[in-house]
């Protein structure tokens, strides 16, 4: 089963760590949310060291199906959000995998 992880939760975890009041660090994870989200509204990319590199794609506009009545349909351009994993991070969520499923992975 999947978890999701809130902002609270967030918030909570770097209270655990850094020992700043908990509303304090709640406006700081909120603060870097927002710089992270005004960067990429501005077309910038975000690269976290260690984590990955969040960068804003234009997709054109696409003749897309409906996979139930094979209709085609157009696609109109828009902009995506993707995010491309470090190796750091590759490397860590595979380990925890590995260890996880007892080495066969």
């Amino acid at each position: 089963m999947t978890n999701t992880v809130t902002r609270a939760q967030l918030s909570e975890a770097v209270y655990q760590e850094v020992g700043l009041s908990r509303n304090e660090l709640a406006d700081l994870v909120e603060s870097v949310l927002n710089e992270i989200s005004d960067a990429l509204a501005n077309g910038d990319m975000v690269k976290i060291s260690s984590f990955g590199s969040f960068a804003v794609r234009s997709k054109g506009q696409r003749i897309g199906r409906n996979p139930k009545t094979g209709e085609e349909v157009p696609i109109l351009p828009r902009r995506v959000l993707v995010f491309r994993a470090s190796h750091v991070l590759k490397s860590r969520i595979n380990e925890r995998f590995e260890a996880a499923s007892g080495g066969k992975g």
